[in-house]
């Protein structure tokens, strides 16, 4: 791979993830302190995530992959989101917000399988060449945090009063329309199938892949992943809520930790999964889970916030345990039949109905635990998913049998 291409694709994940850690963490904060939403409100924007993420394989499997070339798809999603976050950042309630928060992560959802694509149409060696391009995205996203939080200040106390976070919807606006506009000059990656060739649902959404389910290991592995969304959604919902009503300061910025930890353990994965299995990995990330948000319910932002600090630092363990590792097992189970088949199943399960799920328990849960305008015993609503995590881990424990697992880089 040329230089030159490993630097578009390195500035095209870098936008692409700095676009949504520019918006995705602070509407937590912003929606209860500038529109005046609910628990359930916050829960219905965080759920549009799951509803662009069970949308977004049609939009791949019927127009991506058959008709147009993809960064060609991927410039005019981000275009159309440029403009809906526009919007979002304009509108002064709930009513007006929802339809375009829910079109913009009905546009943004599938170019996440849109970078991928380029990325991987110009690398003959994925598995080595990938990592060195991914790792911008995740910096992209630290880089927004610290911005939002050092630079401009719109996280903090006074910034949260005079509706500044409104500027972080304005900031991802510019760089949605920077990338559009990059990416009609990446490399040209052509559609995968011939226009003429038959597609079905089934195979969009990825459905052959559940004759996987009569496997009852696998079985217990794909509950598993749905219910653990579920503690999921409580953090991606309201921990930034969380953090900034309980006066930490520059919430944006400290959640941050959470992407640099994820670099760090998915660098540690391949150790723990050649030591100790499959089995006992995911476990760990189960296990990261509960003591996250018991750190959570009972830290503070005074003598205890390294509390909050190492609960947000456990993100690299609950995710890449969890998820990276689940998702090397689904594709060692599924054979070169149903890789690909397997691996959208296991998203559309999880990013979509687990998340959909979480989120609104996640609404009600909060909800339920308001003292006063403004204030929540977030004791109460930490210790729920801290407890839900931890009989989904015991049950895992007891009902999946270890088996080997391979880890390929």
């Amino acid at each position: 791979m040329k230089t030159t291409t490993q630097i578009q694709l390195s500035l095209m994940m870098f936008l692409e993830f700095f676009i949504w850690g520019g918006w995705f963490v602070t509407m937590g904060i912003y929606l209860p302190n500038t529109l005046k939403t609910s628990g359930g409100e916050i829960a219905m924007a965080y759920s549009t995530q799951s509803w662009g993420a069970i949308i977004a394989p049609f939009i791949i499997g019927l127009i991506a992959d058959r008709f147009f070339n993809a960064e060609r798809i991927l410039g005019i999603l981000h275009l159309i989101g440029a403009f809906l976050m526009y919007q979002m950042a304009n509108t002064t309630d709930f009513g007006a917000f929802y339809p375009y928060v829910l079109g913009y992560m009905i546009a943004y959802m599938p170019t996440l399988a849109l970078v991928n694509s380029v990325s991987f149409n110009q690398m003959n060696d994925p598995a080595k060449q990938f990592s060195f391009v991914r790792v911008f995205g995740t910096i992209g996203w630290i880089v927004a945090g610290l911005v939002i939080s050092y630079i401009f200040h719109w996280d903090s106390e006074e910034g949260v009063a005079n509706g500044l976070l409104k500027n972080t919807f304005l900031m991802t606006a510019i760089a949605s329309a920077v990338l559009g506009v990059f990416s009609f000059t990446l490399p040209k990656t052509p559609p995968k199938v011939s226009k003429d060739q038959k597609i079905s649902v089934s195979d969009i959404l990825g459905l052959d892949a559940l004759k996987l389910l009569k496997d009852r290991n696998f079985l217990f592995f794909f509950l598993a992943s749905i219910l653990i969304c579920i503690p999921l959604a409580f953090y991606y919902q309201h921990a930034g809520q969380f953090l900034g009503e309980i006066g930490v300061a520059n919430p944006a910025a400290k959640m941050t930790i959470g992407q640099a930890s994820e670099v760090i353990f998915m660098l540690l994965l391949p150790f723990f999964f050649k030591k100790f299995g499959f089995k006992k990995t995911l476990l760990v990330g189960m296990l990261a889970w509960t003591l996250r948000y018991l750190l959570f319910a009972y830290g503070n932002a005074g003598e205890l916030a390294f509390m909050l600090i190492t609960g947000i630092a456990l993100h690299g363990i609950c995710y890449d345990f969890f998820f990276v590792s689940g998702q090397i097992y689904t594709d060692s189970k599924a054979g070169e039949k149903f890789k690909s088949a397997a691996q959208g199943l296991i998203t559309l399960a999880t990013y979509g109905l687990g998340m959909l799920i979480g989120f609104y328990v996640a609404g009600k849960i909060t909800d339920s635990n308001i003292i006063s305008e403004g204030q929540h015993d977030w004791n109460s609503i930490w210790v729920f998913p801290a407890i839900f995590a931890a009989v989904v881990m015991l049950l895992f424990a007891v009902f999946f049998k270890n088996e080997n697992v391979e880890y390929k880089e």
